[in-house]
């Protein structure tokens, strides 16, 4: 039976989710159950193609990305695909009516990283509209369960969070990028020359990412809003440690939040959400 195929799809996606991100799983449980699935089905498809351009050394990249993005779009015209990570999302794009747009500018995101080592100003803004903010606003329909009109509305927030998270991410992944991938991402930067003075510039603009990305939280429906306020604490708090760190510090190390602080981080959190305090 074909329920016992997308059954298994979606597990796929929640172990691959819990695999690869213990912060993003937390964040998902305290999500409301109807959404927790979708999201899951959703990093799952992010994951994948992440990793491929991450990942697979020795392997030709290119052919196995054309490849994902041509499976990706026959599953979700189909309705089914044998690779039960895409046989979820398609499921999820359907149900949710995701613009496909979206997708494909998510795609073309990881499809640069094959070949791109350093960005332009042009070039990085590209990159995190589609590997960060639409990723934000496939999972904002997921949350406005495909209301268009709530969706327009919070759209602009929703993009402005999965830009801060990314920006973030692209901090605490510098030493990688930098020293085993060869990739620059924030435009202009030398990182030979990466001073306290550069890293405080990039810290700036995450700071206002973060504020109008935090007024769209207060926003979202009930059901999502203390997930996603769950991914803005973690992010925030690693956000700090960050800048806590000087710059040639950032270029050595990954900074880390242990586990057992991020389960006092949520633990708090969910006090303050418990009395109306987020």
């Amino acid at each position: 039976m074909k329920e016992v195929f997308d059954q298994l799809s979606h597990h796929t996606s929640k172990v691959t989710t819990k695999r690869y991100s213990t912060s993003f799983s937390l964040g998902i449980r305290f999500l409301e159950k109807e959404l927790r699935q979708p999201i899951y089905d959703v990093y799952g498809f992010v994951r994948c193609a992440d990793e491929i351009v991450d990942s697979f050394h020795g392997f030709d990249k290119e052919k196995l990305m054309a490849d994902f993005r041509i499976q990706t779009f026959e599953a979700i015209e189909k309705g089914i695909s044998l690779n039960p990570i895409l046989n979820a999302f398609q499921h999820t794009v359907n149900k949710y009516k995701i613009p496909l747009d979206l997708i494909d500018t998510f795609l073309k995101s990881m499809e640069m990283d094959l070949d791109f080592e350093k960005y332009s100003k042009k070039d990085f803004e590209t990159y995190i509209l589609g590997s960060a903010e639409v990723v934000g606003l496939m999972c904002l329909k997921i949350f406005v369960f495909g209301d268009e009109k709530e969706y327009e509305r919070l759209k602009p927030n929703a993009m402005k969070l999965g830009s801060a998270f990314q920006k973030i991410n692209f901090l605490r992944d510098l030493k990688d990028d930098y020293h085993i991938l060869g990739r620059t991402y924030f435009p202009g930067i030398n990182m030979a020359d990466f001073t306290n003075e550069v890293k405080q510039e990039i810290e700036a603009d995450i700071e206002r990412d973060f504020h109008e990305g935090y007024l769209g939280i207060l926003e979202l429906p009930k059901n999502s809003r203390f997930g996603v306020y769950m991914a803005y604490v973690y992010y925030y708090k690693l956000f700090l440690k960050i800048k806590a760190c000087p710059a040639d510090r950032i270029l050595k190390e990954r900074v880390r939040i242990p586990n057992r602080r991020k389960y006092r981080l949520f633990l708090s959190s969910y006090v303050r959400h418990s009395f109306n305090l987020v």
